[in-house]
């Protein structure tokens, strides 16, 4: 298997894209050397993921870099541009708020941003949500008297907030300059976490206004320093001095991995984040830990000092180079051995199982739920979705996606082109691929296979109204007069599969879950989410189906038409030549010049476009 390919390929450092038969890339990968990693492929048999990717490879493509440090930014570049299915995704790329207190202004703002720009101010964070920033913005408007106005200008007169008392009007030059940067100073403090200063000095201040009987300053400052020390002790995590770390745990389950991350600020946890990642039963946690920090750390703006992790991941000197290389200082991986590091670590790796458990309780929850809604006597673990798609009856689709334990595996999704069926006709569609679908359980299951794909449903649900669960009720009773030819002594019981529909509203958003006497069934707030985006899955899996197959139409040539000929083939001619004439018009040499083109199928393609 692409033995002739595999020999072209060099010993040397670079990225390796492969794809499937529909030309979209599966899978990104890196090597110091391509020839051995690819060779490594298709050369021994493989489980699990691997052996899964393999089965879908049709071709590769490889880039060469000069050296490994540029194959892992073209990867991380790679993965981000192409989002293959058998890497690890980060699903959730968000860019967390930082507060930003603008020190190169007069008067400076405090405000959350979340766009870090090299403009000379003070950024501090990140937060792990922006609930958690607004609460230290709220602190800090509530017990600091600066500017909450957006744009600085000199006023005819003081706005409200001077009047409440929560600005000194700088606007009307109440108040000087150096004063206002004092309020600033211990702001920054507060942010940096050095509490203790400002503590110590409020104290100071609280004694000098109360020898001086101004009980009402001394009463406001007391006020100001209880709610310090409130953050003080909201803060604390731990005796580390070093500043910035992260500290990432790592847990997983038969479904899933949950990654935790600890943000540490000068010694104190500042927040927390947490990202689940599907389908990497088959990874070690070292290569999870490895692709998770090359697509979280690379093309951040703000890097800590250490990341710190629970065992040695492969490419530690090279991603440490790299991060320092983006910081423009020291950026160090540590597996802490001891001490309080190791505890934070642990810590980390705790939350993570936490965080895990209690996600698989409320998937649990749900699915004791949705059980006693459906009225079934088992719970729905395994839930099928359809839907059709078309364009006024021309190319004819429809989608299936799983829902594997309250867990959309989109890794398990099908598309079926529809055969049999001519016209817009969507119930008759649906009854064709239910049946089609089902009858390939029949054939595997007389096998003694239960796997994937084999595995019947414990429900179907249908992207529509009872015309939609009708049509799928016959194609149940279809599969069971087959079954009747095959073995009479069958149990029909595992093909009785509850059918349910899912409606929508004028706006073409989830209304309702139907049963077969059009009722309504009662949902909870989590329980529609999740079906809506079960329903808006499965849709877009139909429609992304469709597009192509119209997409496909359009581009039709008469290359189709030619043994060997095959979408990439025919890019690369038409990338070439413009043209099927221009093609047409070459001689044989230049045609056998196009990449995976010999001369003896240059010369077919030349006698098979002269007699069209």
């Amino acid at each position: 298997m692409f033995k002739k390919e595999l020999s072209l390929v060099p010993h040397l450092p670079g990225c390796y894209l492969m794809r499937n038969k529909d030309n979209i890339v599966i899978y990104v990968g890196k090597s110091k050397n391509l020839k051995n990693r690819l060779s490594s492929y298709f050369q021994r048999e493989h489980t699990g993921k691997t052996m899964m990717l393999v089965r879908e490879i049709d071709h590769f493509e490889y880039i060469v870099t000069d050296n490994e440090s540029e194959a892992l930014i073209l990867e991380c570049n790679l993965i981000k541009k192409n989002m293959p299915k058998f890497n690890v995704l980060l699903k959730d790329d968000k860019t967390y708020p930082y507060i930003k207190v603008n020190v190169k202004a007069d008067y400076p703002d405090v405000y959350i941003t979340r766009k870090i720009l090299n403009d000379g101010a003070k950024y501090f964070g990140p937060y792990a949500n922006s609930g958690a920033a607004k609460e230290m913005i709220d602190f800090i408007k509530e017990k600091f008297k600066i500017r909450q106005c957006k744009t600085f200008k000199y006023k005819d007169r003081p706005c409200l907030n001077y009047h409440i008392k929560k600005c000194l009007a700088p606007c009307m030059g109440y108040v000087s300059k150096e004063e206002y940067r004092k309020q600033i100073d211990e702001i920054i403090d507060l942010l940096d976490g050095k509490t203790d200063k400002i503590i110590k000095q409020l104290s100071n201040e609280i004694s000098e206004a109360s020898s001086k009987m101004e009980y009402e300053k001394a009463a406001y400052l007391r006020d100001k320093m209880i709610a310090v020390e409130r953050i003080s002790e909201k803060q604390k995590v731990s005796n580390i001095t070093e500043n910035d770390i992260d500290v990432v745990g790592i847990a997983r389950n038969e479904l899933q991995v949950c990654i935790e991350i600890f943000f540490v600020r000068n010694s104190k946890m500042i927040g927390r984040e947490h990202y689940f990642l599907e389908n990497l039963e088959d990874e070690e946690d070292a290569e999870i830990l490895s692709n998770f920090i090359k697509q979280y750390y690379m093309g951040r703006a703000i890097l800590p000092n250490k990341i710190m992790i629970k065992e040695n991941i492969e490419d530690k000197e090279l991603l440490e180079e790299l991060l320092t290389n983006m910081a423009e200082r020291k950026v160090e991986i540590k597996v802490p051995q001891k001490g309080e590091k190791l505890r934070l670590v642990e810590m980390a790796e705790k939350n993570a199982l936490i965080t895990l458990e209690n996600k698989e309780k409320d998937k649990t929850t749900m699915l004791l739920e949705l059980k006693e809604i459906l009225k079934m006597n088992k719970l729905p673990r395994k839930i099928e979705c359809y839907d059709i798609s078309n364009l006024s009856g021309e190319f004819v689709v429809a989608g299936m996606c799983v829902m594997q334990d309250a867990n959309i595996k989109k890794n398990l999704s099908r598309r079926f082109k529809i055969k049999t069926v001519i016209g817009q006709d969507d119930p008759r569609c649906m009854r064709e691929v239910i049946t089609r679908r089902l009858r390939h359980s029949i054939d595997i299951l007389n096998d003694g296979k239960f796997e994937g794909f084999g595995q019947l449903p414990d429900t179907i649900f249908v992207d529509g109204g009872i015309t939609q669960i009708r049509a799928a009720k016959e194609a149940i009773a279809d599969i069971r007069r087959e079954i009747v030819k095959i073995d009479k002594d069958y149990d029909w019981s595992k093909v009785d599969i509850p059918i349910f529909g899912m409606v929508k509203d004028d706006k073409h958003s989830t209304r309702a879950l139907i049963d077969e006497n059009r009722q309504e069934l009662p949902l909870s707030e989590n329980l529609m989410n999740l079906i809506t985006n079960f329903q808006d899955t499965v849709h877009d899996t139909a429609i992304v189906y469709h597009r192509k197959l119209r997409d496909k139409e359009v581009t039709k040539s008469e290359l189709d038409d030619i043994d060997g000929i095959g979408e990439v083939k025919k890019r690369e001619l038409l990338k070439k030549f413009g043209s099927t004439k221009q093609i047409a018009d070459a001689d044989i040499l230049e045609i056998s010049k196009v990449k995976g083109i010999n001369e003896e199928l240059a010369r077919k393609i030349k006698e098979k476009l002269n007699n069209m």
